[in-house]
């Protein structure tokens, strides 16, 4: 990996991490039930991943997106609120929330992947 590599990767890292944290402090959408603003960003890093499969990203790009991506999203806060769950013995909780996140993000990642199909 040369050095504009790692500048590219370093450059979209940050902006996905101040992305992350601006919508995780700011949004909160309230349909029904609490859906973790954390869930939010990995929903939408999800469709926007379907969206570079469904359009083949190389070179340059890839690097920069998996920089963004990597950053924006974040599995271990998914993982720390499973466990902040498991800890205060809400299983049911517990359960729902893989669920959805596991789910509802394949779902995300589909629909930007064949919403990417049907422009080509």
């Amino acid at each position: 990996m040369d050095i504009s590599s790692i500048c590219i990767v370093l450059f979209s890292s940050t902006l996905g991490l101040i992305l992350r944290i601006y919508i995780q402090k700011n949004l909160n959408i309230n349909i029904g039930f609490n859906i973790q603003n954390t869930s939010i960003v990995n929903f939408i890093a999800s469709f926007v991943l379907g969206i570079l499969v469904g359009i083949n990203f190389t070179n340059n790009g890839i690097l920069f997106f998996t920089g963004f991506l990597g950053s924006f999203s974040t599995f271990s806060s998914f993982v720390y609120q499973l466990f902040v769950l498991l800890q205060k013995r809400k299983f049911m909780h517990l359960f729902f929330h893989y669920i959805e996140v596991i789910i509802i993000s394949f779902l995300f990642f589909y629909l930007g992947y064949y919403f990417m199909q049907i422009i080509k």
